[in-house]
C-alpha cells in the first residue's frame, strides 16, 4: 500500500483547513503533522505559519474549550482544568479560560444536574442517594465544597 505523498505547501493548506474548522492545541496539531511525516524544519515552518497566521491561537482554543464543554457537556472547572493540562495547556490560557465561565450560570448548572440525577436515582436510602450524585457530579469536575452545598436542598 502506497502512502499518498503531498508538498509542504499542500501540507500546510490542509493544516490550515483542520484549525479553521475547529480550535485546535498545539499538541493536536503536532499530532496531525506526524501523520506526514515530515522533516522538523517543514513541520516548524507549518507551526510557525499557523502561529503568524492566527491559525493556532492556545488562548483562544482554551477558552472556547472551557465554554464549550460547559455549555454543552455541562462539566465543571476540576475536569475543565483537567482536560486542559491533558493538551498542555499553560496556566495563564487555563485561568484565563475558567474566566469564560459565567459563575451564575455554573452554580445554576450544579443545581440543576442535582435535580436531574435525584429524579433518576431510584435508590431509597438517602446516604447512598446522595453519595450517587456526589460522586456523578465530581466525576463531572464539579468542586466538592460546591457539591456538597448542593446535596443539601435534597429533602432528607
Amino acid at each position: 500500500m502506497s502512502k499518498q505523498v503531498f508538498t509542504v505547501e499542500e501540507i500546510k493548506r490542509k493544516i490550515e483547513h483542520y484549525c479553521v474548522y475547529q480550535d485546535r492545541c498545539h499538541k493536536e496539531v503536532e499530532e496531525k503533522l506526524k501523520e506526514y511525516r515530515l522533516i522538523p524544519e517543514a513541520r516548524e515552518h507549518i507551526l510557525l505559519h499557523l502561529l503568524e497566521h492566527n491559525f493556532l491561537n492556545e488562548e483562544r482554543f482554551a477558552k472556547s474549550f472551557a465554554r464549550g464543554k460547559f455549555r454543552i457537556k455541562k462539566w465543571g472547572k476540576e475536569r475543565i482544568v483537567r482536560e486542559l493540562k491533558f493538551r498542555d495547556i499553560s496556566v495563564y490560557n487555563i485561568k484565563s479560560a475558567l474566566k469564560e465561565i459565567d459563575e451564575d450560570e455554573y452554580i445554576k448548572a450544579l443545581y440543576e444536574l442535582v435535580e436531574k440525577k435525584n429524579a433518576s436515582i431510584s435508590e431509597n436510602n438517602q446516604f447512598k442517594r446522595k453519595k450517587k450524585i456526589a460522586d456523578y457530579l465530581l466525576y463531572r469536575g464539579f468542586e466538592s465544597n460546591l457539591i456538597y452545598e448542593a446535596l443539601k436542598t435534597i429533602d432528607s
